[in-house]
């Protein structure tokens, strides 16, 4: 299995075609010397974000100045060094884009690294950056860390401004980022989460959420539950439910937690993408089209429905998990898929990822993933996720259970 250091900087293709785009510090700190990639859904002040879509990209002049997010970055120290590929407007997670390349996996060629962030994660894999920012609504950050290996925070929704990122479905919408080693993904996020003083707080207690577990494949599930065993984790939990939310004794399964994120996400992405897209008429891949269809075909009268089940879900979920708890779960249900994964597979893939990513997602909570497992010779990402403000804490678990660089995976 090949390693960073084995292949030619520049040939993953991670970054966006053409020139690259790069930026100097604006200050000094905690970043000093760190090299930063930007996904491409992300302003970077006087370059275009194109969003993955050259009829996006079109439409677009030079963003005004930096995202808040980018600027916090720069003002510690890091230089961009590129923006990355991202699978268009952010609708996958698999992590290729009909138009600009499918960035390399950095284990297997053949392998897909996992979307929508998929250029930032390929980015960092590959060592041609030491930090990447992505977007994270469905997944986005959580499936291509866990597919290429990397170590990634998807915070609680609202700790990172999301001014000058392209809005996908903003009440689901988060900035993660990457980095190979904790260390450095707690420094970043000092940086990006602010550092007001905070009470001294625990180690947070570690549960297995075995209903999450059981969405992912065998070999999956086998290597997140063996090192469940090792660490000596035994308490288990239900995250998708175990309360009665409807009075009737049926408690909310996966699939109720899918058709929830699905529709509002859709809901969201016709408000705020469909009257560009009607207008434009813009050209898709044959894969994100469909999706995009699907999405502006919704009724709007589906809106209070599902927007009242998930209030009732993610609080019943926030009321389980309590403040002090972590629960171990899958970042994506499978290995990275093969590029030559046929429709079945895909969909059954898409449908878990989204079920699993729906948990963080509707209940805005921040979720950690460590490069930790593997199965099949491939990379599994150790996922935890925690109460809304536990970003702090989940970083410091990051630390705490992070072997020294050499050895990880």
């Amino acid at each position: 299995m090949s390693g960073t250091a084995e292949r030619p900087s520049g040939t993953s293709g991670a970054f966006v075609p053409g020139a690259r785009t790069e930026r100097a510090p604006t200050g000094h700190g905690l970043l000093d010397g760190v090299r930063l990639a930007v996904k491409d859904l992300i302003d970077v002040g006087g370059a275009v974000t194109g969003g993955g879509n050259p009829d996006w990209a079109a439409a677009q002049s030079g963003a005004a100045a930096d995202a808040p997010c980018v600027a916090a970055l720069r003002d510690a120290g890091a230089r961009v060094v590129g923006k990355t590929v991202t699978d268009e407007l952010a609708f996958s997670l698999e992590g290729e884009n009909a138009f600009f390349g499918t960035p390399m996996h950095p284990h297997d060629p053949e392998r897909l690294p996992g979307g929508s962030s998929s250029g930032s994660a390929v980015a960092v894999a590959w060592g041609e950056a030491d930090l990447a920012l992505g977007t994270d609504t469905g997944g986005s950050v959580r499936v291509p860390a866990s597919f290429c290996g990397l170590h990634a925070l998807r915070p609680t929704h609202g700790r990172i401004a999301l001014d000058g990122v392209l809005p996908f479905a903003p009440s689901l919408d988060t900035v993660g980022w990457f980095a190979r080693d904790a260390a450095l993904l707690r420094s970043a996020g000092q940086v990006l989460l602010g550092h007001s003083p905070k009470p001294a707080r625990p180690p947070l207690t570690l549960c297995i959420a075995r209903d999450a577990l059981d969405l992912a494949t065998p070999p999956v599930r086998e290597a997140l539950l063996d090192w469940a065993r090792r660490a000596g984790i035994r308490e288990e939990r239900q995250a998708f439910g175990d309360d009665d939310m409807h009075g009737t004794h049926n408690a909310p399964s996966w699939r109720d937690w899918l058709t929830a994120y699905a529709t509002l996400q859709g809901l969201e992405i016709r408000t705020h993408l469909g009257p560009w897209i009607r207008a434009r008429r813009p050209r898709f891949g044959p894969t994100i089209a469909p999706r995009f269809a699907g999405a502006l075909a919704l009724d709007d009268a589906l809106w209070p429905r599902w927007r009242d089940w998930r209030i009732r879900a993610a609080q019943a979920l926030r009321e389980r998990l309590g403040p002090d708890e972590a629960w171990l779960l899958p970042a994506a249900p499978t290995v990275a898929l093969s590029r030559a994964a046929g429709a079945e597979e895909r969909n059954a893939f898409y449908e878990h990822a989204l079920a699993l990513g729906a948990l963080a997602g509707l209940a805005g909570l921040p979720q950690l993933v460590l490069p930790l497992c593997q199965a099949q010779g491939l990379p599994v990402g150790l996922s935890f996720i925690s109460a809304p403000g536990n970003d702090e804490r989940l970083l410091d678990l990051a630390m705490a259970l992070s072997p020294p660089k050499e050895t990880r995976f």
